[in-house]
């Protein structure tokens, strides 16, 4: 087990790893040589610059490493939502078929970053977009997207694992049936990637999203994997860096520290994290379901969830209400409040979840510090709150 993380000792237990990760101290220290001695430009051919630009290549070849990506190109980016617009603003628009109106399928749960990007493709470029809907526990039939391709697709974009639920699409079977057309398969590993194994030839996939800071890394730093042949357009133009597709100087420490994080979470993966995950989340689970006896009701799907990521309704709260009540935890509701009212989760709602249920969801997720003794302690106070609230 992992020492304590400097920055949870003396504080609430976090169970929030799906909205961040705090950067593993090993990772720091692989930045820090970057912030201080190799100060260098990537793009210089002296010295300085060469010591950069091998930090950026090792980087490279390490976050590849961790999602099988030997047949495709790592493209580095400030975020997830910018390697989400690149892969689909990029492809669809570098690989649109003469004389038709592109066509881009997507699904109901996606991330923001996924469907803003589809929504900018119809308002800018006149392109036509389908939007496949979800079961009650968040999957997305993969015989639904196929009857959506017509001639006009040029991409389907489905996320490998819900950032609020954990459920996991059947990606490979999507891919499947999207190649048959002749059509691009992009699918956002945000959540996924470093907490299972994701292996791009196994999903059947063309571009691959990844996050840093999703794998303790730090915000601010992201990759798109592009299969090679794969066309994409850049948004940003100008220096040539990233081979062409994302200008700017890169930002050589979080790129470091990225690399590493990947190193990191694939021998993670390798040494069986997720069981132990799995196990914890199972606990919680189970825990809440003894102390509020009938109350607790499971989100997403029951057994294709991420191991780390439990989100469930507690009958008669308001999710806000018990976090606050509960300031021994640090987790999510999945509801936000906007001018004094809470508005449902659009995940939750998607999977046709009635609001006042929707309006209990708690998700909790754990990572690599999280312990039993944690999982005991939120457990008893997600339960005290919810009887007070009553």
């Amino acid at each position: 087990m992992n020492a304590p993380h400097p920055a949870m000792v003396g504080r609430p237990v976090y169970l929030d790893y799906n909205g961040t990760t705090p950067v593993d101290p090993a990772v720091l220290e692989a930045m820090l040589p970057f912030l201080s001695r190799e100060f260098g430009n990537p793009s210089s051919s002296h010295a300085y610059g060469q010591a950069a630009r091998q930090a950026v290549e090792v980087a490279r070849m390490q976050v590849s490493d961790l999602i099988g990506g030997q047949h495709g190109r790592v493209v580095f980016t400030g975020s997830g939502s910018e390697a989400d617009a690149l892969a689909i603003r990029g492809a669809v628009l570098a690989n649109r078929r003469e004389g038709r109106r592109p066509h881009v399928i997507t699904q109901a749960t996606e991330h923001p970053a996924v469907l803003a990007a589809c929504a900018d493709l119809a308002e800018l470029h006149g392109v036509d977009v389908t939007v496949v809907g979800v079961d009650g526990d968040g999957l997305v039939d993969p015989g639904a997207v196929a009857a959506a391709i017509t001639e006009s697709t040029v991409m389907v974009s489905v996320m490998h694992a819900n950032n609020e639920t954990g459920t996991i699409q059947p990606i490979a079977e999507i891919a499947r049936a999207a190649h048959s057309r002749g059509v691009l398969v992009h699918c956002d590993a945000a959540q996924s990637a470093g907490k299972v194994n994701v292996d791009v030839a196994e999903l059947g996939v063309d571009l691959l999203t990844v996050v840093g800071h999703k794998m303790y890394a730090p915000k601010g730093v992201a990759a798109l994997w592009v299969r090679d042949g794969v066309r994409l357009r850049p948004l940003v133009g100008g220096g040539g860096q990233e081979g062409g597709l994302r200008a700017g100087t890169e930002n050589v420490a979080y790129i470091a520290g990225f690399g590493h994080a990947a190193l990191l979470a694939g021998r993670s993966v390798e040494a069986g994290e997720a069981g132990r995950l799995t196990s914890l989340r199972d606990h919680l689970q189970a825990a809440l379901e003894r102390l509020l006896p009938g109350r607790v009701h499971l989100n997403g799907h029951p057994v294709r969830r991420l191991p780390n990521t439990l989100n469930i309704s507690i009958d008669d709260t308001r999710a806000l209400s018990v976090l606050s009540a509960a300031a021994d935890i640090a987790a999510s509701a999945g509801s936000a409040c906007h001018s004094g009212r809470d508005t449902p989760s659009e995940v939750l709602a998607a999977m046709g979840i009635e609001t006042g249920r929707a309006l209990s969801a708690i998700r909790l997720s754990m990572g690599r510090w999280t312990t039993l003794a944690d999982v005991d302690r939120a457990a008893a106070a997600v339960a005290s709150a919810s009887r007070e609230l009553r």
